[in-house]
């Protein structure tokens, strides 16, 4: 086996590893109480495992558009496989890292958010938002509106996170929650993304450039921010609670 074959099979068992501790751990923050030591440990897994398969996938995607040989010779569109297993790919490996970075970003700087506007955060955005528009372009150039699409999405997150970094005056407090959960949600998606990738050009390549399964994650992962968004902004039910046995001569203590 060529050695760059090799180096390539080797950053893919790697990748399929790291995302795979990612993925199921991913599940464990959102079952789990929030802020609760579970939570917390279950975040951290699932972090730490999307931060390495983000990386790898970053190394798959510069292998497959310099490497010297040709990956998976039964895909006849070049272009169309550059596009969506190395620019796209590269792009999801970044944007992974940076919905991860945020994530954790908001929480440890909960008191001080102008501690996000400093130059290591914001070249992670500004990565994410480069990465992303070059995608964008190359899906229009190869006609593939899923590249488009991911792009997009992926922009928009970022400009979301930016109106939280320098919006003026103090945000309701709870606020960085609710931004901590719309970033590992989406880091998420663009991790199932890149993930599903990786094993779809090997178990269904006649189904690799197929739309509808490429937006299976992102249609779960935006359904879910909208239906815990919702459940949040529920007003709360009234507790029940009943009166002290001592409140007496008011009609309200429940006689024994």
């Amino acid at each position: 086996m060529p050695a760059g074959m090799a180096l390539f099979e080797a950053l893919v068992a790697l990748h399929v590893a790291t995302g795979a501790v990612g993925l199921t751990a991913f599940w464990g923050p959102i079952v789990t109480r929030k802020g609760a030591a579970n939570h917390r440990k279950w975040g951290k897994v699932a972090c730490y495992g999307f931060l390495g398969a983000g990386a790898l996938a970053i190394a798959m995607a510069l292998l497959s558009l310099y490497g010297p040989e040709q990956r998976h010779p039964e895909v006849t569109d070049r272009q169309l496989f550059d596009g969506l297993f190395g620019w796209m790919m590269l792009y999801l490996g970044v944007l992974t890292i940076g919905f991860v970075d945020y994530g954790l970003a908001v929480v440890r700087h909960n008191r001080d958010r102008r501690a996000l506007r400093a130059p290591r955060y914001q070249a992670v955005i500004a990565a994410v938002v480069i990465s992303g528009a070059w995608c964008g372009y190359f899906g229009v150039l190869v006609g593939h509106p899923l590249m488009v699409l991911v792009a997009f999405i992926g922009i928009v997150a970022m400009l979301i996170q930016q109106r939280y970094i320098w919006r003026t005056g103090e945000p309701a407090r709870g606020t960085h929650v609710g931004e901590h959960f719309r970033a590992l949600i989406g880091m998420g998606i663009s991790a199932y993304t890149a993930f599903l990738s990786v094993g779809l050009i090997r178990l269904v390549p006649e189904h690799v450039f197929n739309p509808a399964i490429w937006a299976g994650p992102s249609v779960i992962g935006v359904s879910l921010i909208i239906w815990f968004t919702i459940k949040g902004k529920r007003p709360a039910k009234p507790s029940g609670v009943r009166p002290h046995p001592q409140q007496v001569g008011d009609g309200l203590v429940e006689r024994q």
